[in-house]
């Protein structure tokens, strides 16, 4: 094997660990917040009763859970078997048929042209080689059919980030964020301009990306904290290379605390909210 292969093959492994490790926070605390940008996603895509849709990267199924209610024919894949475990956990509480795979998204084990549309929800932007999993959507999408990326835009708009980065300067105060250049995985798509020319690079016509503001409802510091704690292996290891003792925890955790309490507003919840951009394209 070669050493690229190999170092391939480690990265895969390395994920997949980490996937594995955070699946059951993710899909108690993540997955149900984001139910609701799912529906929003399919309705862009035209996914509805009958048709085949791939969920690339599915987590625990905040997209294929909504394109399965719509009585689309869902096959739902991630690097992670844990997560799907959670996935089809879920859909079995709810009646809902989904067919599970685990595969990685830049190679997908599927054949060319056999699915109406395919899509992934804060996924392949996570990707080291995202461009080839963008590819790896088209390849098996039907001729005619669409393929939808759903993913974050600026974090300086995304306010559950800000608090986070806030937080830990309350702790860490020479904290400087996270690199800008190349930015971090989770926002290699922000300027929806990227999104747009990643989508015809891999072959789409007629892509567009439409920007929608996700509002996300916390009741406290806590409640943040296990949300942000299980919605990414990069939160987990901004935290661990901090080497943080237990005092500057507690330090992020209390910022948290009084960071949302101050949103509340005197009401149950306070509401962040972040810009998504939606990109479809038809193959």
């Amino acid at each position: 094997m070669s050493t690229a292969i190999e170092g391939f093959v480690d990265a895969g492994a390395a994920a997949r660990a980490s996937w594995d490790r955070i699946a059951r926070g993710y899909d108690e605390h993540v997955t149900p917040t984001h139910l609701w940008l799912g529906n929003e996603g399919l309705r862009h895509a035209g996914v509805g009763p009958g048709t085949r849709f791939l969920d690339v990267a599915a987590g625990s199924g905040a997209l294929s859970i909504p394109a399965a209610r719509l009585g689309a024919r869902v096959l739902a894949s991630d690097l992670s078997s844990v997560m799907l475990d959670a996935l089809q956990a879920r859909a079995q509480r709810e009646g809902l048929d989904i067919e599970v795979r685990a595969m990685d998204g830049h190679a997908l084990e599927l054949e060319d042209d056999t699915f109406d549309a395919a899509g992934s929800q804060f996924g392949v932007m996570l990707f080291p080689d995202m461009p080839r999993g963008i590819r790896e959507l088209a390849r098996v999408t039907k001729p005619g059919g669409r393929v939808l990326m759903t993913v974050y835009g600026a974090p300086e708009r995304i306010e559950f980030f800000q608090l986070f980065v806030d937080a830990i300067r309350a702790a860490v105060p020479g904290f400087a964020g996270p690199p800008t250049d190349p930015p971090p995985l989770p926002f290699q798509l922000q300027d929806p301009a990227r999104l747009r020319r990643e989508l015809t690079a891999a072959g789409l016509r007629d892509v567009r990306v439409e920007t929608i503001t996700e509002t996300l409802r916390f009741e406290s510091g806590g409640q943040l904290w296990r949300w942000l704690a299980n919605s990414n292996p990069i939160v987990e290891q901004v935290l661990a290379d901090l080497e943080l003792t237990k005092r500057q925890t507690e330090t992020i955790r209390r910022a948290l605390d009084d960071a949302v309490h101050e949103r509340t507003r005197g009401g149950p919840f306070a509401r962040l909210t972040n810009p998504i951009h939606i990109g479809i394209g038809t193959k």
